[in-house]
């Protein structure tokens, strides 16, 4: 019986993480494993309450069910997109996956490397935008900081909109 794995994907609800979702779904998620969706909120967003009490931890982990919920993603300052719910509830149905998700606030890179060791994952899939030069230099690069800084394996897919 193979080993029950924790793959983790960051999402923002983005089509570049859509497609980091996507390509997990279809080349690395395998029945029973357990897919993590990693979430990270700007730090500059805090509210009183849930976000608080998870500031420094990270949200606990949240069920699909509870993630699929508007009223419950709502006091985590968050608010999946349709297209990736749809995705997560037909990879948990058909593939028999266990999808959870853990949102953190504050620097994605940091957090993202945090959630690699905090769940604990076995790997981690992360999308990038195909940002180049300038616009790279002055943004920076969170998958460039997760491939460079996580204690995990990482597979970067690049957003096939970007036209890089």
């Amino acid at each position: 019986m193979a080993l029950r794995r924790n793959v983790g994907v960051a999402v923002d609800f983005s089509p570049c993480s859509r497609e980091a979702l996507k390509w997990a779904s279809e080349n690395l998620v395998g029945k029973g494993d357990q897919l993590i969706l990693i979430n990270v909120q700007p730090s500059s967003d805090y509210e009183q309450g849930v976000v608080q009490l998870w500031q420094a931890t990270g949200s606990p982990l949240i069920p699909l069910m509870e993630f699929s919920d508007s009223n419950i993603t709502k006091n985590y300052g968050i608010k999946p997109d349709a297209e990736t719910l749809s995705l997560l509830n037909t990879l948990s149905k058909q593939n028999g996956i266990e999808v959870m998700a853990k949102i953190y606030w504050g620097d994605a890179g940091l957090k993202i490397c945090k959630a690699v060791a905090d769940v604990p994952l076995n790997c981690l899939v992360v999308g990038s935008r195909g940002l180049t030069g300038v616009k790279r230099a002055l943004l920076g690069s969170v998958s460039r900081y997760v491939v460079n800084h996580a204690v995990c394996p990482v597979t970067v897919v690049k957003d096939s909109q970007s036209g890089h």
